[in-house]
């Protein structure tokens, strides 16, 4: 078995950090809804905008 030269603390701490929810999943599911509804032709920039015209 091989060992990994990791501070318990920060395994617990990671541990810890992925059982908290995503402060972003909102942003991720507008911004992949734009996305798909462009069908995958729109870039960062043409996202941006049109969230920003949007209200968001």
């Amino acid at each position: 078995m091989k060992r990994v030269d990791l501070p318990e603390a920060t395994y617990h701490y990671h541990i810890k950090q992925m059982k908290k929810q995503d402060p972003n999943q909102e942003w991720e599911t507008l911004i992949l809804k734009t996305f798909e509804k462009h069908k995958g032709r729109y870039g960062y920039r043409r996202i941006h905008a049109e969230l920003k015209a949007q209200g968001h």
